[in-house]
């Protein structure tokens, strides 16, 4: 059996005029988080719809589990659980009636289906709401209502689709910690999202989308070196010796086209190709006498890597998302 739980080569999908995917190849191990990013309208959630067998590639090949998702469709959905942009709980019925249904739908005995309802709802924080119906949820507790259905049948292999928008900071840490409770269990997750520190925070490999093709993928490390490798901040103490720090780092060897940045905090940064510029930057501040309350090395932001690869903000579109998506 192949070890990758997801697979997709050259998947192509056009509506009408407009180019949704154009060839768009996606995989992820067995285990693991694959992160896919991109701007709204760039074919991610087209993509997640073809694995899912909601939608049919015009050209390409795609696996789940090592099964077709165009000649094996039955057996793709009976590994898989889906967690759309958008809450597709029934709002007449209870949380727990709605979890319910579903466990029976697939095949759970009625008291099985009653005790892993029970189950997702405690861990969804749902348990005081079990026997409201969901009309009365809030948008955030229909989200997670919405997130736990897709977890009934213990699927194999689990699709997120942006799956915390609209939860508080506190809710979307809380969904980190079950996306990884699922991952150490042996699931895979595909996740789209629009929060990039989301992405940074559970990948393992991410893709990144734009324009229905791949134009990155790679470690969120990997990635991360895409806009010029490490940034060294440096902070002086005194003032006054800012002018003095500026020429102490100019000497410092950076890669070409760069100089020191003043960032508007009192503070410059540099990029170095690697932290063995470290110990000379210190030699130098001492040398120079120089005292500093900030000196730290680090990477850029998915942030920066993503305006770097499409010259977008996250959240920023090319086309309206309802087209392409």
């Amino acid at each position: 059996m192949t070890d990758l739980a997801i697979e997709a080569i050259g998947l192509t999908k056009r509506f009408g005029e407009t180019k949704a995917l154009a060839g768009v190849d996606l995989a992820a191990r067995r285990g693991t988080v694959l992160g896919v990013l991109g701007p709204n309208g760039a074919g991610k959630t087209t993509a997640v719809r073809i694995l899912a067998t909601l939608l049919r590639a015009d050209s390409g090949v795609a696996r789940i589990n090592g099964f077709d998702v165009r000649a094996q469709p039955d057996r793709v959905r009976a590994n898989i659980g889906l967690t759309g942009q958008f809450a597709s709980v029934d709002d007449d019925l209870t949380g727990m009636e709605n979890l319910v249904m579903i466990g029976q739908l697939l095949d759970l005995t009625a008291k099985a289906a009653r005790a892993r309802a029970t189950e997702l709802l405690a861990w969804f924080d749902l348990a005081e709401a079990a026997r409201k119906r969901a009309k009365t949820y809030s948008g955030g507790m229909r989200r997670r209502l919405d997130l736990a259905a897709s977890l009934v049948g213990r699927p194999p292999v689990i699709f997120l689709d942006e799956p915390t928008t609209g939860l508080d900071p506190a809710k979307r840490e809380d969904m980190w910690d079950v996306v990884r409770s699922l991952v150490s269990d042996g699931s895979t997750v595909l996740l789209t999202t629009q929060y990039l520190e989301e992405a940074d925070a559970l990948a393992d490999q991410i893709t990144v989308i734009d324009h229905g093709r791949v134009i990155a993928n790679d470690t969120p490390h990997g990635l991360k070196r895409v806009v010029g490798g490490q940034r060294l901040t440096v902070h002086p103490i005194d003032p006054a010796r800012y002018d003095d720090l500026l020429t102490v780092l100019a000497a410092i060897p950076q890669p070409a086209g760069h100089v020191p940045e003043a960032n508007g905090r009192g503070s410059v940064t540099i990029q170095v190709e690697s932290d063995d510029v470290l110990p000379e930057v210190v030699t130098r501040l001492r040398a120079a006498g120089i005292a500093v309350d900030e000196l730290s090395l680090h990477l850029p932001s998915l942030d920066e890597v993503f305006f770097t690869l499409t010259g977008l903000r996250s959240g920023d579109s090319h086309a309206p998302e309802e087209v392409l998506s």
